[in-house]
């Protein structure tokens, strides 16, 4: 995990103890759907970064082509031919989480819960993206809030999208 916003630890101070666990737990809860990982017996490697509004911004101007900032950014880091190409028990690099610091806040005030229950929920919707859970069209979006709901009540998180299901 990369802090390059250091206001993310005076904001959630307990950062490092509640994040990597939200990943590991998304990382078991979806692997078995994860194509790259198939036959790979080595770790599996996810960069966690914590932003700023600034930097995620322009990364989502550059590589989505939203000239604004959002919440979180999932960059997969491998894709099926490449993971093809290594050994079984080589490392897979899975891929980045980024979170911004300023649009996590303002929608953790608006939402009513806490910065690090949101940041938590945002850790397990970007890993499960790198897993290959999407959110394109209604069922999709089904299945991945369903898994995010599920990882998350195993961290004692309630279900973000309790409100807006009908």
């Amino acid at each position: 995990m990369r802090t390059a916003c250091r206001d993310w630890t005076s904001a959630l101070p307990d950062l490092r103890r509640l994040l990597p666990p939200a990943a590991k737990a998304a990382f078991a809860a979806g692997a078995a759907r994860c194509a790259v990982l198939s036959g790979a017996t080595g770790p599996v490697e996810i960069a966690i970064t914590l932003s700023d509004d600034a930097e995620v911004r322009v990364l989502n101007r550059d590589w989505r082509g939203k000239d604004k900032p959002t919440n979180v950014l999932s960059f997969p880091g491998l894709e099926g031919a490449m993971a093809a190409l290594l050994p079984p028990d080589a490392p897979r690099p899975l891929g980045d989480v980024i979170l911004a610091l300023e649009t996590c806040r303002r929608e953790a005030v608006d939402q009513g819960k806490s910065l690090a229950d949101h940041a938590r929920h945002l850790v397990v919707h970007g890993v499960l993206h790198l897993l290959g859970f999407d959110h394109e069209d209604d069922a999709e979006a089904e299945e991945m809030e369903a898994m995010e709901t599920a990882v998350l009540a195993g961290l004692g998180i309630a279900d973000p999208y309790g409100e807006a299901r009908p």
